[in-house]
C-alpha cells in the first residue's frame, strides 16, 4: 500500500526527516505551523514590515538571495493567497525578477528584528508585471507606494505556504538616525580602472571606510530608553564595554521612517527564550 505524500515539504526534506529520526517532529510542525493561506495575523503582520528577504533561482537551480525594502507595508496584501510588491529603479540588472520569469518559485523571509522578534516565510509562485497591466487586475494596488518613486515592475505572488520562523536566535536590532541628508546627496567621485572586479572591490572598501569615518562611534552598551520592557545583554566591540540593558520600546511610524542604519544588541545563550508566537 501506497502512502499519501505528506502535505507540505519536498522529498528531500522528508527523507532526511526519516535518516534523521524527526519525522514526527516535523509532521507536528507542518500540522500546527504551516499554511496554505495568509491568516489574519500574518496579513497584519506582512503590513508592518519595512523589507523582505527573497529567494529566487533560475532554470538551471542556480539560485540568488535579495533584499527589497520600503515604507511599512510597501509588500501589499492584496487577499489571503496573494501579494505583491513594487520593483524600483536599481541597477538594471534584474537578477531576482528575471530568476523569476525562468522560475516562478519564490521564497519570502519577513523578519521582525525591533518589536516581536519573530519571522514569517512565504512561498509561492511569482508572475512580473508592468505597473499598468497589475491594477487592471487589482485596481485596489496602492499609488504612491514610496513617495517620489515609481515602480518599474510588480511582482505578484500566489501563495503556497506560510509558517513563522521561531523567535529563538532573532536577534534584537536597534535602527539608528539616519545620516544627514547633505551628505547623503554628496556627490561621488568617480573612478576609472580597467578591470571591472578590481574597480568595483575599491569602490566598495572605499565606501564602507568613509561611513566609518563620518559615523561618530555610539557604545552600544548604553541604557535603553524609558519604558523599556525586556533585559537584552548588549557589548561593544570598540570600547570592550558591556552590561546589562532594557531592550527598547515598539517603534513608532514616525521613528521608522526617519531610521536606515541599524546597530545590534544581542541576548546571551544564557538569557531567558523567548516566546514561539503562532500565527495560526
Amino acid at each position: 500500500m501506497t502512502l499519501p505524500s505528506p502535505p507540505f515539504g519536498s522529498a528531500g526534506e522528508h527523507h532526511l526527516q526519516q535518516q534523521l529520526g524527526t519525522a514526527d517532529r516535523a509532521a507536528r510542525f507542518y500540522d500546527q505551523q504551516v499554511r496554505r493561506h495568509l491568516t489574519p495575523e500574518m496579513r497584519e503582520f506582512i503590513g508592518r514590515q519595512a523589507m523582505v528577504f527573497l529567494a529566487t533561482a533560475d532554470s538551471r537551480g542556480e539560485c540568488d538571495a535579495s533584499f527589497r525594502a520600503g515604507p511599512p507595508g510597501f509588500v501589499h496584501v492584496i487577499d489571503d493567497q496573494t501579494l505583491a510588491y513594487p520593483e524600483f529603479r536599481g541597477n538594471g540588472v534584474m537578477a531576482s525578477a528575471g530568476n523569476m520569469v525562468e522560475n516562478p518559485h519564490l521564497g519570502m523571509l519577513f523578519v521582525d528584528f525591533t518589536h516581536h522578534h519573530v519571522g514569517l516565510h512565504v512561498n509561492g509562485v511569482a508572475h512580473v508585471y508592468r505597473d499598468s497591466d497589475l491594477r487592471r487586475l487589482h485596481p485596489g494596488l496602492p499609488t504612491d507606494v514610496a513617495p517620489g518613486r515609481s515602480p518599474e515592475v510588480w511582482v505578484r505572488i500566489a501563495v503556497e505556504e506560510a509558517y513563522i520562523h521561531c523567535s529563538k536566535h532573532i536577534p534584537h536590532l536597534e535602527p539608528a538616525p539616519a545620516p544627514p541628508a547633505a551628505k547623503r546627496a554628496a556627490p561621488r567621485t568617480r573612478t576609472t580602472s580597467p578591470s571591472p572586479v578590481r574597480n568595483t572591490g575599491r569602490a566598495f572598501r572605499e565606501r564602507e571606510q568613509g561611513a566609518a569615518r563620518r559615523r561618530p562611534h555610539q557604545c552600544p552598551a548604553r541604557p535603553s530608553p524609558v519604558g523599556s520592557a525586556a533585559p537584552w545583554f548588549s557589548s561593544c566591540s570598540r570600547c570592550a564595554s558591556s552590561e546589562w540593558a532594557m531592550a527598547p520600546p515598539a517603534l513608532t511610524a514616525e521613528a521608522t521612517k526617519a531610521t536606515s542604519v541599524i546597530s545590534w544588541r544581542v541576548a546571551p545563550a544564557s538569557a531567558a527564550p523567548r516566546v514561539w508566537v503562532s500565527m495560526q
